[in-house]
Parts: C-alpha cells; structure tokens; sequence
C-alpha cells in the first residue's frame, strides 16, 4: 500500500517546551527588538523558522558518540574519524576544521581576496559576500534568468549562467578571478538546487581558464535528492555517491556543519592543492585552533562525523524534502506567492508579489516577517533589500533581485501539527495583506547590516 502521509522517520525522545504569547505581548516585543526577528528572546518566539543552520535535533547515535569524544588537543580520535569521514565523502586531501563555515569561508576567501579580485556564484551567500567584500575583492552573482523567475517551475532553478561566466572571464581577465563558487543548494536564490550537469560544464570552464572552483556545499546531501529524482542519468546513484560525483568536479570546498552534517556548532574547508592548503592552514591555527580541532572540541567532531552518515538516509533525505514541500505546496495552493518549486529546507515567499504596495525601498520582506511574529510569533527572516541591498553614490536604494522572506525549517524538529499552524497563519496575512505598510531603517552597521539593524514602522 502506497501512503500519501509524510510520516517523520523518527521517534521524539526528548522535548523541549514551547513558549505561548498573546499578541499584545508579541506587539511589546517586537518593538523592543527594533522591529528586528534577529533581537528577538527565543523564549519569546513561539515557532522559529529563522534559519535551518545550527537548529537541528541530534540523533541519539550523535548524543552517544558525544560521550565518546576524545578532547586530546592534538590528533584525537574524534578528529581523525571526522577527517576520514570528510575524505571519504569529498576525495580531498587536506582537511581543515573551523567552529563554523563561516570561518572557513573568512579563512580560504581573506587568503584569495583583496582589492582587484573577483569571485563569481550562482549567488553569494550574505556571510559569503560579506568575508569576500570585507578583504576588498568584489562579489558577482549569475544564476540563470529562470531562477528570478519565483513563479516558474523550473527542476533546477539553482543553477549559474555558464554564459555569463565565460563572459565575465573575458572582460575580468583569468588572472583577477580568485575563485567561482558554486552554492548547493542555491540558498539566497530560494533554496533551490544545481543540476550536476551544470556543475560539470562550471569545472570545465574553470580548467580551461585555470581558475579555482569551489564548492559551497552546507546543503550538498539535499542537493543530491533532487539530482537523483530531476536529473536523467543520475536516478541509478545513490545520493551519497551524486554528492561524491560533484565534490570531484571541484578543488575545494567549504561546509557549515550547521545545516546538512546535523549538528548545532561545526564547520569545515577542504581542498586538494597542497601550498593552498598550507597558507590556509596557517590561517586556521593563528585565528581558529590547532590543525586537529580548529575550535571544535572533540565530541562536536564525533557528532559531525556521524551526522555525515545519517544525513544520506534514503527515508530521512525523502522526508526531509517532502515535508517542506508541504508546506510549500500548501502556501501555493493558498495563492501565496512562492518560490516555485519548493526546496529542500526553506519555503520562500515573494514579499514583492504579495505586497505589491509596498515599494522595495520600504522593505517588503521586513514587513511580512514583522507580521508573522505578531500575528503567530513565527520568527522567519527577510531575504531582499534588507540583506543584500546596496546605495548608490547618492545615497538611494540599489534593490536586491528578489525580495523573499525564508521560511527555513530546523532538521527534525518540528512535527506537522506545527506547520499546520503556519498554513493557518498565512491565511490570515492573506486576509489582511493589503492593510500592512513598509519599514524604513533607523540604524544600521556597514556589514551584515540584517542581523543588527534597526527599523521603523511607516
């Protein structure tokens, strides 16, 4: 008998209270997060949809292989089954471990940047952009024309323009190209993923013009459940050896351990070429710890090592995509505008297309995760002009691409009944979509301006 109900491929051990507030309370605390999800207690937020990086449940095999980490300083166990874990998966040699993936990508992206450089991607990440511009170099991002396109169905919408690649290789020259990254999946571009034929002719362009490639891979295993089930050719792999395939077509790698490895605190660079490796590793010792825990401690490697394995599982990787797809599914069906079709961890809604009268230098997407913590304290998080603005020489609003608001889903967390309560939400902002107004913001730093800023309600 064929089930048409996700069923979660797990049994809940432990539980963790759910904080209730009234909306009265809500409206209280959101002015004094500034209008902000990130200023936001967690105590006071009632489903946290904020991000999916670092807000998994372990499994209980990861708790026991925690009381078996051995904490030695150098050379531990723990760091050489996490080392031979990360070799077996991505055929690279050196492996350096980071307390997250962002202080890998500040590690390998400080070391290749600086002023005149270029980095292209299907589309940076804001922590991604952020180390590459803090160094000085510049950022471009080239996902294909259908992936702008929220409402297309479209199997790999993740994908980078080759054709804009080899043209902006020309007009940059090979030698001011630090590297081309290539993120799977494809977060800011709405979660979606990259075709491993896409990925293939991006190492070919890269060999020919001896450029490095570099994967992003933190989502690499829910890459692979697509390619398998979208892409001809692929269906016959498993998806650990689709993800292998596309960690040999390139050089490097960066993880956050955060999203895909199951963990709460982890990360890891990987690359092949041996005097890259040892500038970096220089790097990681003076900034992050010794070669052999580089800010983790022995039982976050077990639980990495372990998480590696668990996150291939044939039913956790199909519950996982099917599960946020119904949501995702659902929120269509309501006539919200989505990302079409659904990712693997996020559901994003087009703000721009759901509040068509709110212009984007009144930040649409702001404007609808401040009314998703009123209404039901979901805390989610804009993905627009709030993160990835810019302002022109006279000071106005150069927009994002997109203004999407992230609906990320933490890794066996939440159960049905809790995103049932989100579908019931939305049809309240549904309902009164057309009374809610912009942001504008008060305060804001240079960088990462989205996860301290300010606002104000106009």
């Amino acid at each position: 008998m064929k089930h048409s109900v996700i069923i979660e491929p797990f049994r809940i051990k432990s539980v963790e209270p759910i904080p209730l507030s009234t909306e009265e309370q809500r409206v209280e605390y959101l002015q004094e997060a500034h209008f902000n999800p990130f200023l936001l207690e967690s105590d006071k937020v009632i489903i946290d949809l904020l991000t999916d990086s670092g807000t998994s449940a372990m499994s209980a095999a990861q708790w026991a292989g925690m009381m078996e980490g051995d904490e030695a300083y150098a050379g531990s166990r723990s760091w050489l089954r996490m080392q031979q874990e990360i070799r077996d998966l991505t055929s690279m040699e050196h492996v350096l471990p980071t307390h997250q993936g962002r202080a890998a990508e500040r590690i390998i992206y400080s070391h290749l940047g600086g002023p005149g450089k270029v980095f292209i991607s299907n589309t940076h990440f804001d922590t991604t952009r952020a180390n590459i511009e803090f160094s000085g170099a510049t950022a471009f991002d080239i996902p294909i024309a259908e992936g702008k396109d929220t409402a297309l169905e479209h199997p790999f919408k993740g994908n980078m323009d080759t054709v804009a690649l080899e043209r902006l290789i020309a007009l940059h020259g090979e030698k001011n190209f630090a590297a081309v990254i290539l993120t799977v999946t494809n977060n800011s571009g709405g979660g979606q993923p990259v075709s491993m034929e896409n990925a293939t002719e991006i190492s070919r362009i890269c060999r020919n013009h001896g450029i490095l490639f570099l994967l992003d891979c933190c989502r690499v295993a829910e890459n692979s459940y697509f390619i398998k089930h979208r892409e001809v050719g692929m269906e016959h792999l498993t998806y650990r050896e689709i993800a292998q395939r596309m960690f040999s077509l390139a050089d490097g790698a960066v993880m956050s351990a955060k999203k895909d490895a199951l963990v709460n605190m982890g990360g890891f660079l990987t690359l092949r070429d041996t005097a890259l490796a040892e500038a970096c590793i220089s790097l990681l010792i003076i900034t992050e710890g010794f070669t052999t825990y580089g800010g983790l401690s022995g039982r976050d490697m077990e639980a990495i090592a372990i998480g590696l394995t668990e996150v291939f599982d044939p039913n956790y990787l199909e519950y996982r995509v099917k599960s946020t797809a119904y949501l995702g599914d659902g929120l269509h069906r309501m006539g919200v505008p989505v990302m079409r079709p659904t990712g693997g961890h996020a559901v994003y809604v087009d703000a721009k297309r759901l509040y068509p009268h709110i212009p984007v230098n009144e930040y649409p997407g702001q404007a609808l995760v401040c009314e998703l913590y009123r209404l039901a304290g979901i805390r989610s998080v804009e993905i627009g002009s709030v993160m990835f603005g810019k302002y022109a020489e006279d000071g106005s609003l150069i927009p994002a691409q997109m203004e999407l608001v992230r609906l990320a889903i933490p890794r066996r967390v939440y159960t049905q009944s809790h995103i049932e309560y989100v579908l019931e939400t939305f049809a309240e902002i549904m309902r009164t979509r057309d009374n809610v107004r912009g942001y504008r913001i008060v305060k804001e730093p240079k960088f990462l301006r989205h996860f301290t800023a300010h606002f104000e309600a106009l």
